[in-house]
C-alpha cells in the first residue's frame, strides 16, 4: 500500500452520549488528550495511530469507551475510562499493542485498567482457496 496517510492501528472512542443526546464531554476531553499525548511520544506512535471518535459504541452504561484496533489483530474494548485518570495507562497501552505485546486476554500493560477490559474481540482471517490449506 503506498498510501502515506495509512496508520496501521486505531483508537476509536465515543464522543457522543445518547443518555442526554449530545456531545460527550469526557469522551471529547479524552480524545484530545490522547491526540496530544501521542503526538508528544512522537515516531514511530504518532505515524502509526489514528485516533478518533465516534457516536454510539453501544457501551452506554460504561462510559467513557475505548477501542484499540488493528489489522489481523484482537480489538480491546475499554469502559469507565477517566480521562484524568487514565490517559497514562492507555498512552502505555497504545505503545504495547504497536509493538505487538497485548496478545493475553488483558496483557501487563492493561492491568492498570483492570476492571475496565469489556472484551477482546479476536481478530477476523480472511481464508482463501490459497491459504485454506494452511489453516487446516
Amino acid at each position: 500500500m503506498a498510501n502515506s496517510d495509512f496508520r496501521q492501528h486505531k483508537i476509536t472512542l465515543c464522543t457522543d452520549c445518547r443518555f442526554p443526546g449530545g456531545p460527550c464531554r469526557p469522551g471529547t476531553e479524552l480524545l484530545a488528550q490522547l491526540n496530544h499525548s501521542v503526538s508528544a511520544l512522537g515516531r514511530p506512535l504518532d505515524r502509526d495511530f489514528s485516533i478518533a471518535g465516534t457516536v454510539a459504541m453501544a457501551a452506554c452504561t460504561r462510559p467513557c469507551t475505548i477501542a484499540f484496533q488493528a489489522t489481523a489483530r484482537a480489538t480491546y474494548l475499554f469502559g469507565d475510562i477517566s480521562p484524568e485518570e487514565d490517559i497514562d495507562d492507555l498512552v502505555s497501552f497504545a505503545a504495547a499493542y504497536a509493538e505487538g505485546q497485548a496478545f493475553d486476554p488483558f496483557p501487563r500493560p492493561a492491568l492498570s485498567l483492570t476492571g475496565k477490559g469489556l472484551a477482546r474481540i479476536p481478530a477476523a482471517v480472511l481464508v482463501s482457496e490459497e491459504t485454506a490449506g494452511w489453516l487446516q
